[in-house]
């Protein structure tokens, strides 16, 4: 687990990125913000009230010296981002409601980011995935030709690395869904200098079943390949075939992926999330994340039982995200 963010942190090094934590108030962020800037890699902005921060901070004997607090009903350019939100919305918000709207510290801290204050954002220690999400996608919004965001974790035991998407916000993605999350999973996985081999996952292995969950994911393999030819990507495999060399030896003996796959894309949301939890469990593999992606720019969200490890890892990976 160290050298993972060891690589995010010498990418980082002389060059820190501004990253709100809007849920200021919370003492695992109050503690995270702190150690993240003693250790000069990520730049933390806090939003609530300076002297209840303060407060909570001197209870905590916690140093804010060298962290940016934004207090939203004492900003400067309140006025601008009311316009900015307002606009954005395209007719969905009243200055009126915007006003009203952006003293939610998700919704603040999210047009900061969209407002080129700040270079990214975590939330969720405190708050659902959905009040997390939500702002990000009305207002950062997705990039050119994704329609949606997708959940991924890395796994990670010893020196072994991979990436499992999508695990936490598509239910049931189609094939064109599941064509961007390959396509997005690989790009995190060079993120974490990962090599990514994509394999596209399901019960069947290169027509072994035929029913229309196995052709959903077969069809994904067809749009992934034409959009970005140049990225070893194959599949419907079984996970055995995608992972080890015999069997895929075996089942799929001239696919591109040849049981050295290091990057798996699970058919739906069931799949993905049970499977990352029994990697975990049973495997003895960390799981970092879910780091999400395909946004315009990085928010990431926290288990509301995290730690302020957690805080602190999210935020390196979301700075990271954002180069």
């Amino acid at each position: 687990m160290s050298n993972l963010f060891d690589t995010l942190k010498n990418r980082l090094s002389g060059n820190a990125r501004k990253i709100v934590l809007p849920e200021g108030s919370d003492e695992r962020i109050l503690t995270a913000a702190s150690k993240l800037a003693a250790d000069g890699l990520v730049q933390p902005v806090l939003v609530g009230s300076r002297s209840k921060l303060e407060q909570k901070a001197k209870e905590l004997a916690v140093d804010l010296d060298e962290v940016e607090i934004i207090d939203p009903t004492n900003y400067d350019q309140f006025d601008n981002m009311v316009a900015s939100f307002v606009e954005r919305r395209k007719g969905k918000a009243t200055e009126e409601d915007a006003r009203k709207i952006l003293l939610d510290e998700n919704y603040f801290g999210t047009m900061l980011v969209y407002m080129d204050k700040a270079d990214g954002l975590v939330s969720g220690a405190a708050h659902s995935t959905a009040d997390t999400v939500r702002p990000a996608l009305q207002i950062i919004k997705t990039k050119p030709g994704i329609k949606k965001t997708s959940g991924v974790f890395v796994m990670v035991r010893d020196d072994e690395k991979y990436v499992f998407a999508d695990c936490a916000i598509n239910i049931a993605p189609d094939s064109q869904d599941l064509a961007e999350i390959a396509l997005a999973s690989a790009d995190t996985a060079e993120l974490f200098d990962i090599d990514p081999r994509v394999a596209m996952l399901s019960f069947s292995t290169k027509g072994s079943a035929k029913s229309e969950e196995t052709e959903k994911v077969s069809e994904a393999v067809k749009i992934a390949k034409e959009q970005r030819p140049d990225l070893t990507l194959d599949g419907e495999f079984q996970f055995d075939a995608a992972f080890v060399p015999s069997v895929a030896e075996k089942k799929a003996p001239t696919a591109d992926i040849n049981g050295d796959a290091n990057v798996f894309v699970f058919p739906g949301l069931e799949a993905g999330n049970i499977g990352y939890k029994i990697a975990q469990r049973l495997g003895n593999f960390d799981a970092v994340g879910p780091i999400l992606q395909g946004l315009n720019k990085p928010v990431n969200d926290l288990s509301r039982g995290c730690n302020t490890d957690d805080v602190y890892k999210l935020a390196i990976i979301t700075a990271a995200q954002s180069l």
